[in-house]
């Protein structure tokens, strides 16, 4: 469940960038005239890319961490035990070998803090880029029209 959290923050960041690029636009006054330039559309533009671009690649991290992780650590809590394996009616020893509970447990939970940490850092991808969003997303330049 820890992967599922931690993408649906990514998409509470992306949320973030659009309500402040939101709050940034004007409408033209009523002669037509806007203060709203190129280069605050390219800012804005700037930011939306860099924060949907590192969700993307920490989304995509997270998704293989995730998937890899829960296979290991079912893996790794079994004892190497597959009872869907051929010949095996459950009771038989396919796999690791004979290790005790004890003993799967506490490597189940060393394999699972290693996880954790991984997917710290993959979300730490997507932080960096909401980061350097919210700074490209404070640069502006007001266009001075006739008004």
């Amino acid at each position: 469940i820890v992967p599922i959290v931690m993408a649906g923050v990514l998409g509470i960041y992306g949320l973030i960038v659009a309500v402040i690029l939101t709050q940034a636009i004007r409408p033209p006054s009523s002669g037509g005239y806007t203060t709203y330039s190129m280069y605050n559309g390219y800012a804005h533009m700037a930011a939306g890319l860099c924060c949907g671009i590192s969700c993307l690649a920490a989304g995509g991290t997270i998704g293989v961490i995730g998937d890899a992780g829960v296979q290991a650590f079912g893996l790794k809590a079994s004892g190497g035990k597959r009872s869907w394996a051929e010949g095996s009616d459950g009771d038989g020893d396919v796999g690791m070998g004979g290790n005790s509970e004890a003993a799967n447990a506490e490597a189940a939970n060393k394999l699972y803090v290693g996880l954790l940490i991984m997917l710290i850092f993959s979300e730490a991808l997507a932080l960096y880029g909401l980061i350097v969003a919210l700074i490209l997303s404070q640069h502006t330049y007001v266009c001075e029209g006739n008004e």
